[in-house]
C-alpha cells in the first residue's frame, strides 16, 4: 500500500500572457489536503480547475504562492505523483502490460519486482487475462483503466485525475466511478478529481470544492459526511448534490449576459 501525502495549496495564483496581454487564470487559492482523502474540484470551463492540477503534478512552475508535498514545495514531475488525463494516452504499438511498465523506466525496482508490481496493478484494476491486449483491443473503459494502473503502479503518494471519465458514456462512466472508490479504499491514496460532472464529484469526494470562474478561485468547500462505498439513491449526497448545482446557477447568473428582447 502507498504512503498518502499531504498537499498543500497556499495562495497560489497563475496568470497566461497572449499578444501581450495578461489573462488571469487562478486567483489565490489556498486548499489544504489531509492524507488519504478524496478531493473532489468542480467547476465550470475556465475556472482553472485543470490548471491547479498541473501545477500539483508539476508541468507548470511559474506561478505566485506555494505548493507543497508532506512540506517540500514542488519542483517538477515526480515519482512521488500520478495523474491520470480525460484521454488514455495509451501507446497504441505497446500491450497492457508495457503500457503500465513504462512508468516504471525510472524506477529503482529489479526485472522480477517490476513485472510483480505490473502484474498486480492489472489485478487491481480488473484488467486480467488482458496483460497482452493492445489498446485497439480494448474498449474506452478498459483502456482508462490501464492508464490509472499505469499512474498507480510506482505507489504514489498522490493521484491526480483531470476529467478521466469525460470521454465515456454513462454506463461506463458509472462503472469506472464504482471501481476508483473500490482502488481509493484499497490502496489507502490520497486523491484529487477534477470534474465537470457535479454528481461524480459529490458521489466520489469527502471534500467538494467549487471554483468559481474569471479567475479561478474558490467560492466554498462542501463536506460530503457519507460513508464508502456509497450508493446512488442515498437521499443525503442527493441533497448535497442539489446544494453544490445552486451554486452553478449563481454562477451561471453572474457570467451569462441577460438576452434583451428586440
Amino acid at each position: 500500500m502507498a504512503k498518502p501525502g499531504t498537499l498543500s495549496f497556499s495562495h497560489v495564483s497563475k496568470s497566461y500572457t497572449v499578444d501581450g496581454k495578461t489573462f488571469p487564470v487562478l486567483d489565490d487559492v489556498s486548499l489544504d489536503i489531509a492524507p488519504g482523502e478524496f478531493v473532489s474540484i468542480v467547476g465550470t470551463s475556465g475556472c482553472g480547475k485543470s490548471t491547479l492540477l498541473r501545477l500539483a503534478v508539476g508541468l507548470d512552475g511559474v506561478y505566485q504562492g506555494e505548493i507543497r508535498l508532506d512540506g517540500k514545495r514542488i519542483a517538477g514531475p515526480g515519482l512521488d505523483r500520478g495523474i491520470v488525463f480525460q484521454e488514455h494516452r495509451l501507446y497504441p504499438w505497446l500491450t497492457v502490460e508495457k503500457n503500465i511498465g513504462i512508468a516504471l523506466q525510472n524506477s529503482p525496482l529489479t526485472a522480477a519486482q517490476r513485472r510483480d508490481a505490473i502484474a498486480e496493478h492489472i489485478a487491481l484494476v480488473g484488467l486480467e487475462g488482458f496483460a497482452k491486449a493492445l489498446p485497439s483491443q480494448l474498449s474506452g473503459g478498459m483502456s482508462q483503466r490501464v492508464a490509472i494502473a499505469r499512474a498507480l503502479v510506482n505507489r504514489p503518494e498522490i493521484l491526480l485525475l483531470d476529467e478521466p471519465f469525460g470521454a465515456l458514456d454513462a454506463l461506463n462512466r458509472s462503472r469506472l466511478q464504482n471501481e476508483l472508490q473500490r482502488i481509493w479504499q484499497v490502496e489507502g491514496i490520497t486523491m484529487i478529481l477534477v470534474t465537470h460532472d457535479v454528481e461524480e464529484a459529490v458521489f466520489l469526494g469527502d471534500r467538494v470544492v467549487v471554483m468559481q470562474p474569471r479567475p479561478g478561485r474558490i467560492k466554498r468547500i462542501v463536506p460530503v459526511q457519507r460513508p464508502h462505498p456509497r450508493s446512488r439513491d442515498d437521499f443525503a449526497l442527493s441533497q448535497i448534490r442539489a446544494s453544490v448545482l445552486a451554486d452553478f446557477s449563481d454562477v451561471a447568473a453572474e457570467v451569462v449576459p441577460a438576452v434583451v428582447p428586440g
